[in-house]
């Protein structure tokens, strides 16, 4: 993994570590939090798809599988 792949990684895992508890902040702080944890959780899966393409087509080819098209 190069050092793009390990820095999101690396703030993937921070955000998930340092998500707030539900019954200790209000409702707002924590949909900012879980908006935020999305986005980054969106990027790593974006680079992942970039980093291993081959794997990215197995997922969609297994997904479409499963589909009744």
């Amino acid at each position: 993994m190069d050092e793009r792949g390990l820095a999101l990684l690396r703030q993937l895992i921070s955000e998930v570590e340092g998500a707030p508890y539900p019954g200790v902040v209000d409702l707002e702080l924590y949909t900012i939090w879980f908006e935020h944890v999305q986005s980054v959780a969106q990027e790593a899966l974006e680079y992942l798809s970039t980093a291993d393409p081959e794997r990215q087509r197995e997922e969609d080819e297994a997904a479409l599988a499963g589909l009744d098209v």
